[in-house]
């Protein structure tokens, strides 16, 4: 059984008034085989997280561990990251012009598992990504992202997540800019991941729609740097209906 164990984590942030604390010590364990869903206000942390634990440079963790089946991960350069098994869907994809979807991928893949696929069977395996995603087979030779609509980047990102396998997958605000036939599409790019043997995945958003979807195990709420509470997908459907409120007046601590 893989976990990944979050203890903890501190992380702060350079500002021009000097460094700011955002994560005042987030504690929480995902086993592969579970689903996790991060909501919260804006500022509270949620994106923080996901980009701390990928390896981001412009965060600084202050305190704490991220660990990937007993391994440090905060030990590890972002390359060796990703090999030990985690994966980071952006919220925000970047454009990389000049550097092909499959060239990109087959790079990639080849980092991960020490040898290149097969030509062949890659090429294959590819479309079939694509085509789930509802991407036209050609994207695998326009340039990464480059031109792609809001859309058609977080399902490309989903591609990616279909082709590469990680243990962990950090989903951060896949849905953001969908609309309701991408968010279906999306969606059960994420589900087909999830229900793979030895899979886990920590999905960050901000509405509970994909929930509707994508069914968590465990919801925790982010607020002010902390998980101010942690329950089952019910939790998902009082914030639908009462918002944030309790937890941001001190109700909850």
């Amino acid at each position: 059984m893989s976990t990944l164990e979050i203890k903890n984590l501190q992380v702060s942030v350079d500002t021009e008034d000097g460094a700011k604390e955002i994560l005042k010590g987030v504690t929480l364990t995902i086993k592969d085989g579970e689903t996790h869903a991060i909501m919260g206000p804006n500022g509270s942390g949620k994106s923080t997280t996901a980009y701390s634990i990928a390896g981001h440079p412009k965060y600084t963790v202050t305190g704490g561990e991220v660990l990937l089946d007993g391994e440090n991960v905060l030990e590890m350069s972002v390359d060796e990251r990703a090999r030990a098994g985690l994966f980071l869907a952006m919220q925000y994809p970047v454009e990389v012009p000049g550097v092909s979807m499959s060239n990109f991928l087959r790079t990639a893949k080849t980092a991960l598992d020490g040898e290149a696929p097969k030509l062949r069977t890659w090429v294959k395996d590819v479309n079939g990504a694509l085509d789930r995603m509802k991407l036209d087979t050609q994207f695998s030779s326009r340039s990464v992202n480059e031109g792609f609509s809001g859309g058609e980047k977080k399902r490309a990102e989903i591609a990616q997540l279909d082709l590469l396998d990680p243990k962990f997958a950090i989903l951060d605000e896949i849905d953001s800019g969908l609309d309701i036939d991408a968010l279906k599409v999306v969606s059960g790019g994420i589900n087909d991941y999830a229900a793979r043997e030895g899979k886990g995945l920590l999905l960050i958003t901000h509405y509970t729609r994909i929930l509707r979807y994508v069914k968590p195990d465990v919801v925790h709420v982010f607020v002010d740097g902390r998980i101010a509470e942690s329950g089952g997908p019910e939790l998902a459907d009082e914030l639908e209906a009462s918002g944030y409120e309790r937890f941001t007046t001190g109700a909850a601590v």
